[in-house]
C-alpha cells in the first residue's frame, strides 16, 4: 500500500474592505509614512471595522469562496482546524462557528493558537489528520483581527497589525505533492517580549487592566526583531536542506509578513532572488496566522502542479517553523 499524504486541492481568502493607511495612523500617533515605510515595510493594511465582528465572519467568508471555487459539497468536510489568536470568544471555538455557518455539518472543529506561527503549526495538524488515513478532506482556517487587540496610542505596535483570513483544504494523495516535510519549534523565554498582559487567567480582566491598556498586544521590538531573523531563516534553511533542494529548485519561498528586513533575511539565507519571494505586507500588515495563506490566495493563479513552496513564519513565544509543500494543482484553472 502506497503512503498517503495530503495535498492542498483549493484556497479561499477575504481580506476586509475598509483600509488603514499610513497617513491614517500618522494622525493617531507621532509618526510617519517613511519612518513606517523604512523599519518594516508596509503602506497600509485592511481593517474589519465592525465591532460585532470577528475572526469567524472573515473565516466563513473565505470558506464560503473556497466551496465555490472547488465545487465541494459541505457536508463532506471531515474536519474544521481553525489557527488564531484572536478568537470570537474564549468558548466556544472559533471554528465551531465557522463549521455551523459554511454547512460543515459533519465535521468536528476546533482552533488552534501558535501566533503568528499558527498557519504553519495548522497546516502540519490539518495534513496528519489525513496521512492517518481516517479523514478525507480537512480544512485550514487561519487568520485573525488583529486589530481588535492593537493599541492606537502606541507608536511602536498600532503600524504593524492588520486583518485577514484565509482557508485551505486538504485531502488524501498517493502522488509525490502536497505538505511532504514540516519543522517545528518553541522557546519558551519568548514570554516577556511578546504577550498580552492581561485577559488570561494569569491576570483576569480588572478595572485596573482597562485603564493600563493591558488588553493589547505589548512588544519588545529589537528583542523580537533579532530572533525572527535568526530563527526563521534557520527553520527555512534547515527544510531546504533535509530534502536536498538546491536554490534553483525552489519556486516560492512563502514568509510570514511581519517585517521587511525580516523577509529579506530568509530570501538572502536561501540565496533565493526576491522575484521568487511572495510579498504582500505593503498591502495588509501583518495579519498574524493570516499572512502565508493570504499570500497562497493571492498567488494561486501563478501556482503550478510541482512548483516547491518553502512556509516559514515566526511568532509570540517564540514559535517558529518551516513547511515544505509541492503544490497539487496548476491554480490558472480555478
Amino acid at each position: 500500500m502506497n503512503n498517503i499524504n495530503a495535498v492542498i486541492t483549493g484556497i479561499g481568502g477575504y481580506v476586509p474592505e475598509d483600509v488603514l493607511t499610513n497617513e491614517d495612523i500618522s494622525k493617531m500617533v507621532d509618526t510617519t509614512d517613511e519612518w513606517i515605510m523604512t523599519r518594516v515595510g508596509i503602506k497600509e493594511r485592511r481593517i474589519l471595522k465592525d465591532p460585532t465582528l470577528g475572526v469567524s465572519f472573515m473565516g466563513i467568508q473565505a470558506v464560503k469562496e473556497l466551496f465555490q471555487k472547488t465545487g465541494v459539497d459541505p457536508e463532506s468536510i471531515d474536519g474544521i482546524v481553525c489557527a488564531t489568536s484572536t478568537g470570537d470568544y474564549h468558548f466556544p471555538s472559533t471554528a465551531s462557528i465557522i463549521a455551523y455557518q459554511t454547512g460543515c455539518k459533519n465535521a468536528f472543529a476546533f482552533d488552534q493558537q501558535a501566533a503568528c506561527a499558527g498557519f504553519v503549526y495548522g497546516l502540519e495538524t490539518a495534513a496528519n489528520y489525513i496521512r492517518s488515513g481516517r479523514y478525507k478532506r480537512i480544512i485550514l482556517v487561519a487568520g485573525d483581527k488583529m486589530t481588535a487587540i492593537t493599541d492606537y496610542t502606541d507608536r511602536t505596535t498600532c503600524p504593524l497589525f492588520g486583518d485577514a483570513c484565509g482557508a485551505l483544504l486538504l485531502e488524501p494523495t498517493e502522488e509525490p505533492f502536497g505538505v511532504l516535510d514540516t519543522i517545528l519549534k518553541i522557546d519558551g523565554s519568548g514570554l516577556p517580549y511578546l504577550h498580552m498582559k492581561a485577559g488570561g487567567a494569569v491576570r483576569m480582566p480588572s478595572y485596573e487592566t482597562i485603564d493600563n491598556h493591558e488588553h493589547y498586544v505589548y512588544q519588545e521590538g529589537k528583542a523580537v526583531f533579532k530572533h525572527a531573523v535568526l530563527d526563521m531563516a534557520d527553520a527555512a534553511e534547515e527544510i531546504v536542506k533535509r530534502n536536498g533542494l538546491t536554490k534553483d529548485e525552489i519556486t516560492w519561498i512563502v514568509p510570514h509578513q511581519a517585517n521587511m528586513r525580516i523577509i529579506d533575511a530568509a530570501a538572502r539565507r536561501l540565496e533565493v532572488d526576491n522575484s521568487k519571494v511572495m510579498i504582500n505586507i505593503q498591502k495588509y500588515g501583518n495579519t498574524s496566522s493570516g499572512t502565508i495563506p493570504i499570500c497562497l490566495w493571492e498567488w494561486e493563479k501563478q501556482l503550478k502542479k510541482g512548483d516547491n513552496l518553502i512556509l516559514a513564519a515566526f511568532g509570540a513565544g517564540f514559535t517558529w517553523g518551516a513547511n515544505y509543500v509541492k503544490w497539487g494543482y496548476d491554480g490558472s484553472k480555478t
